[in-house]
């Protein structure tokens, strides 16, 4: 495989794995470490320039989660995703957060909706900056955060699971087309009729908006072409 990006991790050793993990897990989702591929943590730790033994930790996390799976004296594979998986985890996503965003905008305060608005607007830069990594975190903590103004933890934790097994694919191709920037610019047309109090509308726009993440998930065709396949290669400017 390729160097991966350079990142930072010189702390101790517990931040030190929790950094590698959310390092590879940038990895994972931008396509830099690909589905069905054996990685071995020595390599590894030295692309991150670290001892071998927090990539191993990191990894056992990522084991956890279900995004690699150990390999008997080889390393790691990252697990493949299928499309039933990623229309499953579609449809648990929709279930969750087309009816949460309505409740949300009936009962969140104006000044609640606002703080999402700096979030929102860095997920268009990102888009428009090709920050395919920045994108993503920007993307995962809007959603997660707008979630939260639920009230119910649990529903935040499913849906970031469901973000981390998902993944999304074909970026690359979607950034290199333009095509992401519409989709980045759904977030401040959802915060703009949550603002409003128009729960309906705003319901509708999440439900369009998570029909075009299906597309990604697709693998990086246009909003209207799910079922195409492909994997993400860059991994944007920003360190996880």
């Amino acid at each position: 495989m390729g160097h991966l990006q350079h990142r930072d991790l010189n702390v101790g050793r517990e931040r030190l794995r929790d950094q590698v993990s959310n390092a590879l897990r940038a990895a994972l989702i931008s396509g830099e470490l690909r589905p069905g591929v054996v990685y071995s943590a020595p390599t590894l730790a030295e692309d991150f320039g670290i001892s071998a033994t927090p990539v191993r930790e990191a990894m056992l996390d990522l084991v956890r989660e279900g995004l690699v799976e150990p390999v008997r004296n080889k390393g790691f594979r990252v697990t493949e995703v299928s499309e039933r998986d990623l229309d499953q985890y579609a449809e648990v996503r929709a279930l969750i957060e087309i009816p949460m965003v309505g409740r949300v905008t009936r009962s969140a305060g104006r000044e609640e909706l606002e703080s999402l608005r700096p979030v929102a607007e860095e997920i268009v830069r990102a888009a428009r900056d090709h920050d395919l990594i920045g994108y993503l975190e920007a993307d995962r903590q809007f959603h997660l955060s707008l979630l939260a103004l639920c009230g119910n933890g649990r529903l935040v934790e499913t849906v970031g699971d469901l973000r981390k097994r998902s993944r999304l694919y074909g970026l690359t191709a979607l950034d290199e087309r333009g095509e992401l920037i519409p989709s980045a610019e759904e977030h401040l047309e959802l915060l703009e009729l949550m603002l409003a109090g128009d729960a309906k509308m705003a319901e509708k726009c999440m439900a369009k908006h998570l029909g075009h993440v299906r597309s990604l998930w697709a693998g990086g065709g246009s909003a209207s072409s799910a079922g195409t396949k492909g994997t993400a290669r860059r991994t944007g400017k920003r360190s996880a």
